[in-house]
Order: structure tokens, then sequence, then C-alpha cells
């Protein structure tokens, strides 16, 4: 928190400011008293999962983007269904587009009395509504206990050792105490946006849950374009003093959140990024290796995965704060997603993520700039001892410096920053494409009169729809 402080060393009000900063920015206030376990990989996620599962009493709030019909996943709907059996309220929330075959996977659950709930599936009312998804990934049992994590429950976190597949590398949290309550307020409110809402006594009341340890941290629940941990990131990245080490799974930068990265290794903050070096979403690894060139250039140190799939999402700041859960430093996460991570204010729990970040880079490859393209040699590095891969070939030459296709392309047509000479290959390919798609209009125009037409009909459809449902609404309740 000092490094927020403003005004001179001990001026009454400054740490109220920068903690009204803090929550104001993440929309959620500074909660102290509970006991934190930082939990590595399946093998010890799922395990701590299970045990409090199977250890609940009065409720249990599950919510996960992807639930797969396998061997974990149908582990995990027993042991929710034999405490729905026991008389425990089982409520489980699941992603329509992340998780598949849910019907069967979960009837054992809703025959045994507990309510599962899938998040937006596909409504001929809202034709772009899909692109919103419940990435979240949280658990919270009897008020008490609560996880956060960036796992799902799917066996392609355990490995397959028959394959020679290891374990994908994710990090969760395990929470004791008074912050427990704001996971279930956190269901909640996706419960409530996808059904009847939830009666009050079914959530855990503020304030009745005792301490449990010394740790303050904040529940972070981001919504559809809330951009609460787009804002609190650059706030911290702004505040970084020393160091700010970042793994991401499925990094794809945003322009705001890239300069201030760049910013901050500008100003001899030691920034790392952590990234998969192989990807289950081979074009997002496309995407994020595009992006290398600007933050290399400022100073931004940039690291890939050498193992199997790397699927975390934290960040390190200092010494004294550190974030886990479920979002994505790219624009998805950011602005157009449900998320859930935690903001941990506590050197104790810094220290076990740092060194577990350290740990990491053991078993990553350093991405270095090449001497002869860049025409200037590389920055020495302090820790030489990683192995290096020069970025070169198509994905760093092609889209160098462009943050994503969308950006570049924008600013080209409004002027609204200076492109650079990387970003030609990337400007040459979409007008190439474009003149392509004019060519293919003139020559048959029915190819694309008939999509857009049943495009437009559609949306028109829908948007009359909307437009006399709301004339209905205020009909009803009066101007």
């Amino acid at each position: 928190m000092d490094r927020f402080d403003t005004g001179r060393a001990g001026e009454p009000g400054a740490s109220q400011l920068a903690e009204r900063v803090l929550a104001r920015t993440a929309g959620a206030p500074l909660i102290g008293g509970n006991a934190v376990q930082v939990l590595k990989d399946a093998a010890e996620n799922f395990p701590a999962w299970l045990a409090a599962l199977r250890r609940a009493e009065r409720s249990v709030f599950f919510e996960c983007y992807i639930f797969e019909n396998d061997a974990l996943g149908r582990e995990f709907v027993t042991t929710l269904a034999e405490r729905a059996r026991a008389g425990v309220a089982v409520r489980v929330i699941y992603d329509w587009l992340g998780t598949s075959r849910a019907r069967s996977l979960f009837r054992p659950l809703v025959e045994a009395g507990g309510e599962v709930r899938a998040f937006n599936p596909p409504r001929l009312g809202s034709p772009i509504g899909w692109l919103t998804r419940d990435h979240r990934k949280v658990i919270a049992v009897d008020g008490r206990i609560g996880f956060v994590s960036g796992l799902c429950v799917s066996a392609r976190w355990c490995g397959d050792p028959r394959r020679r597949l290891d374990a994908w590398r994710d990090t969760g949290l395990e929470i004791r105490g008074p912050a427990v309550p704001e996971l279930e307020r956190a269901f909640g409110e996706v419960w409530a946006a996808i059904g009847a809402p939830l009666p009050q006594t079914a959530l855990t009341a503020p304030g009745s849950i005792q301490d449990e340890g010394g740790v303050a941290l904040r529940v972070i629940a981001s919504a559809p374009s809330s951009g609460r941990i787009l804002r609190l990131d650059q706030l911290v990245a702004a505040g970084a003093r020393e160091r700010l080490w970042l793994t991401d799974a499925y990094f794809v930068g945003i322009t705001p959140y890239v300069h201030a990265l760049c910013a901050a290794a500008n100003d001899g903050v030691d920034v790392r990024l952590l990234v998969p070096g192989a990807s289950d979403l081979p074009v997002v690894r496309r995407l994020s290796r595009a992006g290398y060139r600007a933050l290399l250039e400022s100073g931004v140190r940039v690291f890939e995965w050498s193992g199997s799939m790397l699927h975390a999402k934290t960040a390190i700041s200092d010494d004294n704060w550190a974030r886990v859960g479920s979002t994505n430093l790219n624009f998805a996460s950011f602005l157009t997603n449900y998320e859930l991570d935690v903001a941990i204010e506590d050197e104790r729990v810094v220290e076990t993520m740092a060194r577990m970040y350290e740990e990491d880079l053991g078993h990553a490859t350093e991405i270095v700039l090449n001497r002869r393209r860049m025409g200037r040699p590389v920055k020495a590095m302090s820790r030489p001892e990683h192995p290096r891969r020069v970025l070169s070939g198509s994905a760093g030459r092609a889209a160098a410096g462009a943050l994503s296709v969308g950006a570049t392309v924008g600013a080209a047509l409004t002027n609204r920053r200076v492109l650079g000479p990387a970003e030609a290959s990337l400007l040459g390919t979409v007008g190439l494409i474009l003149l392509l798609v004019a060519a293919a209009a003139v020559a048959w125009p029915e190819v694309l009169a008939w999509p857009l037409a049943l495009i437009a009909t559609w949306v028109g459809v829908v948007m009359l729809d909307r437009a006399r449902r709301l004339r209905r609404t205020r009909k009803r309740d009066g101007p």
C-alpha cells in the first residue's frame, strides 16, 4: 500500500487516500482477517476442493467456466450430488460455451436436488450476446472456506503420464475467513443475471465469519464493461517501484495496458511477463507474440513456458501485493467476461508467490530481440542463465509493434497514433484481404448479399422486438 501513498511521509490521510483509490478502482473493499494458502497445479487444488466439498454442511456455490464430462468431472458431480442428498444447498453455474455434454454430466446432481444453471446459451434475441462469457473459477463452502483460481474441472489439468503429457501449470488460492461471503455475493450476482435471484437467507451474512488469519485481500468480481481489473492493473503498474512479475495464459495486450507496462519498465521497474510456449489455442499464441517487440524495446522481459500448457493468471508487485484469479490480460477478460480475482496485500503470501515465479522461470525460455534486425546489441540481461529464443520469423516481422489487428487498423483509419514501420506487413495483409472481398462482391454479388441480408434481417427484428418490449415496460411503469 505504501507505494500508492501521496504527499509527505506521515501526512494525515495519505494512507486513507491510497485505500480509497484502490477500493474505488477495484470496486472492492480491503477485507482483513483471512487465512490464505497458495495452491499449485491440479495436484494441490483439486484434492483441496474435493475435501472441502465433502465436509460441506450448509451450502455450496460452485461457478466454473468448464466442467468436463470426464472422470474428474464425474467425480466432482458425484461428490456434489452426495452433499445435496445430505441436505446441503448445492448450486452450480457453468458456462454454456465452455462446457459440453452438460445435461448428462449434471443429471445425477439435479436428481439429487442440486440446482444447476447454464450461463448465456445462444438466443435468437441476442445476435452477438454469445461473446459475453462467465469465465470465473470460484467455490464457496458454508461461507467459511473458498477457492479462487485459474483451474477448470477437467482432467486436462492433470496431464496424462501414459501419453507423456505433463500437468498444466496453474495457480489457485484457498481462503478462510471474512472474505468468503464476498465470494458468495459474487456468485449471487451471476445467478441473478441468468435466472431468479438467490433468497437472501441463502447467503452468509457479512460480518458473521470470524477471523482466521492476518491476510488482507480484495475480492474483485468483474462484470462485462466494468473494466475493474484493467483499471486496477494499470494503477498497480503505475505504482510499482521495484518489480512487476506477470503470468498469463492468453496474453493479447491492449494498448492502455501495454503502455502502462512499458512506462514502468522505462522507469526502471523489473517487469517480467511469463506466457505459454505452447498453447491449447494456437491463434492466441500468435496474437500474443505479435505484441512482444513493443514490450522488449521498452525493457520488459518476456519468457515462454517450456513445459505443458501454462494456464495461470497471476501478478506480483513489489513485496506486498499479488493477484490470482481467472482474468487473462486480453480484451475479452478485461471488458466482456464475468471474471473473479483476489488481490492480496500480505508480504508472506507475496513472497511465496515470488518464489514460485522464480521456479517457473527455471522452466522457461527468455525471448530477446534479434541483433541484426534491430541494428543494435541486445540489452544486457540480469539472469543470463535463462535459455533464450530470438524474436524473428513471421510472427515477429509481420506484426511487431501491433497490439492487435483491430488496434492497428483503427489507428490507420483514424490517425489517432503514429504507426511504426513494423506494422506495414499487417496493414498490407488486411488491405489485400479487403480488396479480395471487394473483388468477390463485384464478381459474385450474391455471395455477400445473401449473408448480409440475413444478418441485417436478424438484427433488425431483434432491435424492433426489443424496442417494443421497452415501450411496454415504460407504459407499465409510468413516466
